[in-house]
């Protein structure tokens, strides 16, 4: 059983108290019977009456306290240091491990004392450790992916300017058009990037109104349409109405991440579903492809930041959709949820929110 370190301390203090009048009370009986035995046979050859005898006791008292205190103190002090090592031990370790993560080094732990309080501080101080470190893993991650984003349209972009500084080719339409299609790529970076930001820190701006949330997938299947035909890949719409209270506006990014999703992971002959309804308190729209699937031991990772599947087909994502997604749902006061049977078993995702008048 763990001890407190209230009970520890006190039980210390009462230690050393009671070793310090141990001490006093053996150098009083060890001086003050020394002491009188040699007085004594003084007062016996003597003849000394018992009121002189007690004179003399009276002037041997003092020595003997001032000795016994001397001693007492010493004992006592001793013994303080020891107890307060056996307690102050477990703190230095602690007082280290703080100095280590406030150094940036969330690599070792701290041992777990047997005290509650100071295990708990210690528990406390390598959760906080684990939490800094995956965090400074996030923000490493964080800037590779967004380098490894920016250097291919910044290489596409400046070797076109290059090539037109240089004449080698000739201006002209689809020069053109190629800087400003990775001139947009950096500019929808920036902008998820923010979205996603804001949406973590709860800061995003919302328009609320009573939607139709089947109608908002209806109108981002129809716009993304044209991709779906180009992959080779069947688009379908079904399901009723889906009445909410939301922004029309985010909750089509959410669908646009979700059916652009299924997109980036089917391939041509595949098919991707988008049924939406309503039950008794929720209104939902699902995305189900019959595409790559997610293995069991990924489905708990698929919304982490810059988190991809293997074997996309779409190696250019930038892994921060689905987390935008769910960060848009939850700031609807909804949820976001994926099932899959496994690999090569197609994925469903689904949206549900607080029906109109629920929220």
């Amino acid at each position: 059983m763990k001890s407190t370190l209230r009970r520890r301390l006190l039980a210390s203090h009462f230690a050393v108290a009671l070793v310090g009048v141990a001490a006093l009370i053996g150098a009083g009986l060890v001086v003050g019977g020394t002491l009188l035995n040699r007085q004594g046979g003084m007062m016996r050859g003597s003849g000394m009456r018992v009121d002189d005898a007690r004179d003399v006791v009276a002037d041997l008292l003092p020595g003997v306290l001032i000795v016994g205190g001397a001693a007492a103190l010493v004992v006592a002090t001793v013994a303080a240091v020891l107890v307060t090592r056996t307690i102050m031990g477990p703190l230095g370790s602690i007082q280290a491990a703080s100095r280590r993560v406030a150094n940036g080094d969330y690599t070792q732990s701290v041992p777990t004392p047997r005290d509650e309080e100071l295990a708990a501080v210690a528990h406390d101080i390598n959760a906080l450790s684990q939490r800094l470190a995956e965090t400074e893993a996030r923000r490493t991650r964080l800037i590779d992916e967004v380098a490894h984003e920016m250097r291919t349209p910044l290489t596409t972009i400046k070797g076109s300017m290059e090539a037109l500084l240089d004449e080698v080719v000739a201006p002209g339409p689809e020069v053109y058009a190629r800087v400003a299609d990775e001139a947009s790529r950096l500019q929808r970076l920036a902008e998820d990037l923010s979205t996603l930001s804001r949406a973590e820190e709860h800061t995003l701006s919302m328009e609320w109104s009573s939607i139709d949330a089947a109608d908002v997938a209806s109108e981002v299947c129809e716009r993304m349409r044209p991709q779906f035909e180009h992959a080779g890949v069947a688009l379908l719409v079904e399901g009723s109405n889906a009445p909410v209270k939301g922004d029309a506006h985010r909750l089509a990014q959410v669908v646009i991440n979700l059916v652009g999703n299924a997109l980036g992971h089917t391939h041509a002959g595949d098919t991707v579903t988008v049924t939406s309804g309503i039950d008794a308190t929720t209104s939902w729209v699902s995305v189900t492809d019959t595409g790559q699937g997610i293995a069991e031991d990924e489905l708990g990772r698929i919304f982490e930041r810059f988190y991809r599947v293997p074997d996309a087909s779409t190696p250019g994502g930038r892994g921060i959709g689905l987390t935008i997604a769910r960060s848009l749902v939850e700031a609807h006061g909804g949820t976001l949820t994926v099932e899959s049977q496994g690999p090569g078993h197609g994925a469903t995702f689904t949206m549900r929110l607080p029906a109109s008048g629920q929220r």
